[in-house]
């Protein structure tokens, strides 16, 4: 078990998605990462492999002291999200960043009344985009933050939700559930920051625009590190927003100064 090591410890999930792997792969030296993906593991490093030298097998190999974590785990059942939190602490000794990216996403194209189709999908998209950041950040805090208040202040932890630019606005295209649950995830990150605050614990969210289509991964993830390395918290700000003239913060923080993210 590491303790106290420089390098920040990353619980993320979603591990295995699009922004996920690019994470992984980018920041893999960067950060301890604990990658909690379900199916599909990120092209980076980790312990289910061992890298040789064929020319000189003996040889240590850098990629072997930099890899990821991954835990397999289907976040919305029952028991997986403190399974995962008690993996985490155990082989690493704290979290000193949680990035809540696992989504649910499924659209309806001809609307919330064609059929049960919208009906059957609400369950899904809380359960995962609202209920597993709730219990992740619960559970971490429960078991790791929450009698760590100095020690959380100097490491400056936090909590980046992923949300999405469709929580503040109306699209077509029968997002009404997807966009329903990231704005619940909106205002839950605004609360989780209020209360976390006491022990010395920051939350923030950010809503891309939608990537990599509108917005490169990289720069989301960029966002993240900026993020994880400033002082905010109880705000949600967009990535990419220059296509609103520039206005960064959304929902109820439209108000608030700017986000530096570029």
């Amino acid at each position: 078990m590491r303790r106290g090591g420089e390098r920040r410890v990353c619980l993320l999930t979603g591990a295995g998605g699009v922004l996920g792997d690019t994470f992984c792969r980018g920041l893999y030296t960067d950060y301890d990462i604990i990658a909690v993906c379900r199916h599909r593991t990120p092209a980076a490093p980790s312990q289910l492999e061992w890298f040789v030298d064929p020319f000189e097998p003996e040889m240590p190999v850098p990629e072997n002291d930099s890899r990821i974590f991954v835990i397999k785990a289907d976040l919305a059942e029952a028991g997986a999200v403190e399974r995962v939190v008690d993996i985490a602490l155990a082989r690493f000794g704290q979290i000193d960043l949680l990035v809540n990216n696992a989504a649910h996403r499924g659209f309806q194209p001809h609307g919330i009344v064609d059929g049960d189709a919208a009906l059957d999908e609400f369950d899904p998209h809380f359960a995962v985009n609202v209920g597993v950041p709730l219990r992740l950040s619960a559970r971490v805090a429960q078991r790791s933050w929450v009698h760590a208040a100095d020690a959380n202040r100097v490491r400056n932890r936090n909590i980046v939700n992923v949300s999405s630019i469709s929580g503040s606005r109306v699209y077509p295209g029968g997002q009404a559930l997807y966009a329903a649950s990231k704005a619940a995830l909106n205002h839950l990150t605004r609360h989780i920051a209020a209360e976390f605050e006491e022990f010395g614990i920051r939350a923030n969210a950010i809503a891309p625009y939608g990537f990599p289509a509108s917005v490169s991964t990289e720069q989301v993830v960029r966002a993240i590190i900026e993020l994880d390395r400033g002082e905010m918290s109880g705000e949600v700000f967009t990535v990419g927003a220059e296509a609103e003239g520039g206005r960064h913060a959304v929902g109820a923080d439209a108000h608030r100064p700017t986000s530096p993210f570029r």
